[in-house]
């Protein structure tokens, strides 16, 4: 399917707020509520909206300290990807697990509530994870920008 102007101009307001009602879209893109509501569901169906969810404070969860980890495996072997991939996807502070090429083969974004739980994690989960040769924590002073829109031209 090729998008439109106005499938493009429903993604970019669904991605702002994916809870807008139809009736609310239809105005902001200029078009009837069947035909928006009619987009919209296509939009959906063909997979261009994966889900909508809720975007939760981390400080207001007591989850304040974001840390990144890039991970060496000591092997490069697609079984080895697999079984560490199979493995980070059951750690629940993990936000983002990236597959890299170059001095990383893999980096972690995770929360956790202060330095003493990150460390319990290090020692007791990310340091045992299948293949793991070496990890350097980096902890994000600030957060300049956070953001999971993406461009729609």
């Amino acid at each position: 399917m090729t998008l439109d102007r106005l499938d493009k101009r429903i993604l970019k307001v669904l991605q702002k707020d994916g809870r807008i009602a139809n009736a609310d879209l239809a105005k902001k893109v200029g078009t009837s509520t069947t035909s928006c509501w009619n987009h919209t569901r296509r939009l959906m169906d063909e997979g261009y909206v994966k889900e909508v969810r809720a975007i939760l404070d981390p400080d207001k969860l007591g989850l304040p300290v974001l840390v990144t980890v890039g991970v060496v495996l000591d092997r490069s072997t697609p079984e080895s990807f697999a079984e560490f991939e199979k493995a980070v996807r059951d750690i629940a502070a993990v936000q983002e697990c990236l597959l890299l090429a170059g001095e990383f083969d893999y980096w972690i974004k995770l929360r956790v509530k202060d330095l003493q739980a990150f460390n319990r994690l290090h020692a007791n989960v990310l340091l045992r994870l299948p293949g793991v040769r070496q990890l350097r924590s980096f902890f994000v002073l600030s957060e300049v920008k956070n953001s999971i829109e993406l461009v729609v031209e």
